[in-house]
């Protein structure tokens, strides 16, 4: 299952910084990924979870095999984005294909970054991202209605769905993002999934400081987190500059570096790990001499089709999982004494996988 995040946000306020530490963090991971294709905008790179080192430790595999978040670089969003300013189109195009939005946001002053809006002020730049977005909605939507307008007069399903595009055009008029659109019904949702609308995404604040801001909240950050809690999103703190240098260091010594400056977790791994959260995925693993792996999967998700991540076949010719839970496999040193220990399980195609647990699936070719 891919993860795909994109990144907003106005020229100079740290988004660049931001992708280029992630694109390091690619490069760094390249061998593990031999298969992938990646853009020049994007960067494919591993969420960071302990708990494979920690199975590796016991089970000494050839390799480890991270889960992988997609980063994608929307660069040059300004004022008329969604009339097609600054490619403006092109880039809001390339949102559309994401899951998760991570808007960058410039919180500190320094007179030799130069703001497209001449003065800091975060809120203003939230508010002329998000209105591009929710105008680029608008002309989506416009455009959807035109069509279904022309169909309506002989199919029932066109004017039913027409109905639904001039209530929810109202709603987006009114300068209200699609995701607090009241409407389950299975036309709306169907809607949703073939327009993929923008403002129907999950946000979460990247709000850049510079290291002294790090350590404690700034007018700027304070600002942020108060519109943040009025629109439901999410804000992780981060200094872009700081990231982008820390992935030179191992892991001893990022944490020490983390240390010193007063913080547990780096922002963008604070940033992977809530994408998941809201997104409602989790993470089971395949522990072998081979490899160790992650695999991510939807919360919920039952064993058969858990399987079907790694391959169909799986899925297809389902027996039997035999699980254990990742602290069970830490504890007694491994599958084998586990088992001896009674600490394994065999489940059927109703059980329910959970986050950290350790699988073996049997299955017929």
């Amino acid at each position: 299952m891919k993860l795909s995040v994109g990144i907003v946000g106005l020229p100079n306020v740290g988004k660049s910084t931001t992708f280029n530490a992630l694109t390091k963090a690619q490069n760094a991971e390249s061998a593990n990924y031999p298969f992938c294709t990646i853009e020049p905008n994007k960067a494919i790179v591993p969420v960071p979870d302990l708990r494979l080192e920690e199975l590796a430790k016991i089970v000494n595999p050839q390799k480890i095999q991270h889960s992988t978040i997609e980063f994608v670089d929307i660069a040059g969003l300004v004022r008329g984005a969604s009339k097609g300013e600054g490619l403006g189109n092109q880039f809001l195009a390339n949102i559309r294909e994401t899951e998760v939005i991570l808007h960058m946001v410039r919180c500190f002053e320094d007179e030799n970054i130069t703001h497209v809006e001449g003065e800091i002020d975060p809120i203003r730049d939230i508010e002329i991202i998000e209105t591009e977005l929710l105008l680029a909605d608008i002309q989506a939507l416009e455009k959807k209605s035109d069509k279904l307008k022309k169909l309506a007069k002989t199919s029932k399903d066109a004017k039913a769905e027409l109905i639904i595009c001039e209530s929810l055009m109202e709603h987006l008029d009114s300068n209200h993002p699609v995701k607090i659109y009241e409407d389950e019904t299975e036309e709306f949702l169907k809607l949703k999934k073939e327009m993929r609308f923008l403002t129907d995404k999950d946000i979460i604040y990247g709000a850049n400081v510079d290291e002294d801001g790090l350590s404690e909240d700034n007018n700027f950050v304070t600002k942020v987190k108060e519109h943040a809690k009025e629109v439901g999103a999410e804000v992780i703190k981060l200094c872009a500059k700081i990231e982008e240098e820390m992935v030179a260091l191992d892991e001893d010594e990022k944490i020490e570096f983390l240390t010193e400056l007063g913080i547990s977790q780096s922002g963008l791994d604070q940033i992977i790990k809530k994408s998941f959260e809201k997104l409602g995925l989790i993470n089971y693993f395949t522990a072998g001499v081979k490899e160790v792996r992650s695999w991510t999967i939807q919360l919920n998700t039952k064993a058969p089709q858990a399987a079907a991540v790694i391959h169909n076949d799986f899925e297809k010719g389902f027996i039997r999982a035999e699980v254990i839970s990742y602290d069970n496999f830490i504890s007694n040193g491994g599958a084998t004494k586990a088992k001896d220990a009674g600490a394994m399980r065999l489940e059927g195609k109703e059980y329910i996988v959970n986050d950290g647990d350790v699988m073996l699936f049997r299955f017929n070719v």
